[in-house]
């Protein structure tokens, strides 16, 4: 961390913290948040972990679960009243006050100390301390380098553990995507042996499904999964209408982006939604196409390199519609390699 001496010397007192993170949280943001907020219980502080929107229930069973406030659900005012009484405010696994939507209106005003925590691509300047690395395959992981840069490994518990591990083990999918480095399988291993569950947390985030959602799935890739092989590009739509046709609730399109990326020979998939307020998009690539770029350029996003998303106002049809006619002047990008 930028200036982690003096950062020490502030958490050298008992402080009121707000942990903030991202719309829609996954379970990198979800559980670096928690184990964070875990940690820092021990140390005497009072903590608040606030997220903008719900999240998916395969992620209720993270310790702490039950104390997060929910903007969408909660009133506003609590979370204005705890941002500003608090003393310090960390920002975990986002890049951009946007990335909040009304909250981040709060934390900039807010007379506490920033601590940006994230491994996002381009980071805005709003904090005092930054715990920041583009290289990092996971928030969760900046995190505990934070936490034993302290010197306080010792005070991780299985709690904590868990829900580091869970935002390590799906920001790498399961450890098969090319930012599983040996650090990471260093820290996860560091994390089993302060209790983490590798089998028990894979089994609550990946294998426990609705039966809505699986319907969903198969619906999505038996009518829904377009390929356009000149371009090496797979790409997904979902309607409202689609969605709730089929109950769908918060989590329930995560990860279907990749099937399109699994496609022999595709180096670009996306997935294009309607979310009634606005049509939100998912990218994901294979080798040096950048969809940060893509989402950043055109579609009011960004993320990781292989890994982004972004959002329009436009119309599901007027959306695909722009997604499929930038692809001529990417085709010579996506057809190398």
């Amino acid at each position: 961390m930028q200036n982690l001496p003096a950062f020490k010397e502030f958490m050298n007192q008992p402080r009121k913290v707000v942990i903030v993170t991202h719309v829609k949280p996954d379970a990198d943001a979800l559980g670096s948040s928690l184990g964070l907020a875990g940690y820092l219980k021990k140390k005497g502080h009072t903590v608040k972990v606030i997220t903008p929107s719900d999240y998916p229930d395969f992620l209720t069973w993270m310790p702490g679960n039950s104390e997060v406030l929910i903007f969408q659900k909660d009133k506003p005012k609590a979370a204005e009243a705890f941002i500003s009484q608090s003393d310090i405010v960390f920002c975990l696994d986002f890049s951009s006050l946007q990335r909040i939507n009304e909250l981040g209106k709060m934390v900039e005003k807010a007379t506490a100390k920033k601590v940006l925590i994230d491994h996002h691509l381009e980071p805005e300047k709003f904090a005092e301390f930054e715990q920041w690395d583009d290289t990092a395959a996971s928030t969760a992981e900046l995190v505990y380098k934070l936490i034993r840069d302290i010197g306080d490994e010792d005070l991780v518990d299985q709690n904590i553990a868990n829900c580091l591990y869970a935002g390590i083990m799906t920001d790498t999918g399961g450890f098969r995507h090319p930012n599983t480095t040996y650090e990471v399988f260093q820290i996860a291993s560091a994390l089993v042996a302060h209790g983490a569950d590798p089998s028990g947390v894979s089994k609550l985030i990946y294998d426990t499904n609705t039966l809505e959602r699986l319907r969903l799935m198969g619906f999505v890739l038996s009518e829904k999964l377009n390929v356009l092989p000149e371009y090496r590009t797979a790409f997904i739509t979902l309607s409202a209408e689609e969605l709730k046709k089929f109950g769908s609730q918060t989590g329930d399109t995560e990860g279907l982006v990749n099937y399109g990326l699994s496609i022999k020979g595709i180096r670009l998939s996306a997935l294009i939604s309607d979310r009634k307020e606005n049509i939100k998009l998912s990218f994901r690539s294979l080798g040096s196409f950048s969809v940060n770029e893509l989402a950043r350029k055109h579609f009011e996003g960004g993320g990781h390199r292989n890994a982004a998303g972004g959002q329009t106002n436009l119309t599901l049809d007027e959306t695909v519609k722009k997604f499929l006619d930038l692809l001529p002047q990417y085709k010579d990008q996506l057809l190398a390699d």
